[in-house]
């Protein structure tokens, strides 16, 4: 897939959470430069802003082939998108289904802006490729997750640029078991063991208690796909 390229370089929606974890070590595998981008878009809990520079710094550490091609780390403010959202990602309220039916997690428009305002930066950078964690199989269907979304918007992105721009989405079709098992193909037990100290995905910014899995409140539906997976990787690998 990747051979024929002569731009072997790739920037990574990296948000400090288990799937954007993974989704940088695929990267760091795949191609020969690999820069990082986040974004401060008003979010309930930074937890997961704190963990990014951990998260980089143990991979740079336990895989130093791997850190060499790492450059460098973009964080973008886009709080305005917090300011406009009414959401409990972004709001300090429970987590429901609103009336479309999508539950109230789901932050309009963000994966839109995040892979356009990374898709500009890319163009400076002389990126070729843009890699997000987006999956359509263990997801509360969010539709900026969904691949046929993201495959027209790696059109719109290349006609509106004039330039080639490819959209990566590893973990697409992936269940949460399946993205622990990519994480230690990719890395073995000193990725999965970052995945688990360093990275954070629960909804509720639970930092307190350390699971087998990771940290979090073990209850929000965050923590539900992931302890599950978890527990089925660890069922495989025994």
């Amino acid at each position: 897939m990747f051979t024929s390229e002569t731009n072997r370089t790739a920037l990574v929606l990296f948000s400090g959470g288990q799937d954007s974890t993974t989704c940088l070590a695929w990267a760091l595998k795949h191609f020969d430069r690999v820069e990082t981008i986040g974004f401060n878009y008003g979010q309930r809990h930074h937890v997961e802003m704190a963990c990014r520079s951990r998260v980089i710094e143990a991979i740079q550490k336990s895989f130093p082939d791997w850190g060499a091609k790492l450059g460098d780390d973009h964080v973008l403010d886009l709080d305005i998108l917090g300011k406009i959202s009414d959401t409990a990602l972004t709001q300090d309220k429970s987590i429901s289904f609103a009336k479309s039916g999508l539950p109230n997690t789901f932050v309009p428009g963000r994966n839109l802006l995040f892979f356009t305002f990374a898709a500009t930066i890319a163009y400076r950078r002389s990126l070729k490729h843009l890699v997000g964690g987006m999956c359509e199989t263990d997801y509360s269907g969010y539709p900026d997750c969904r691949d046929n979304t993201l495959k027209s918007l790696q059109v719109s992105l290349a006609l509106g640029m004039d330039t080639s721009v490819v959209i990566d989405t590893p973990l697409m079709w992936l269940d949460k078991c399946a993205t622990w098992e990519l994480a230690h193909e990719l890395g073995g037990d000193p990725l999965t063991s970052i995945i688990v100290r360093e990275t954070h995905t629960c909804y509720m910014g639970d930092r307190e208690t350390l699971h087998k899995w990771g940290y979090g409140c073990n209850a929000c539906p965050a923590c539900e796909l992931r302890s599950l997976g978890f527990e089925k990787y660890a069922a495989h690998k025994s």
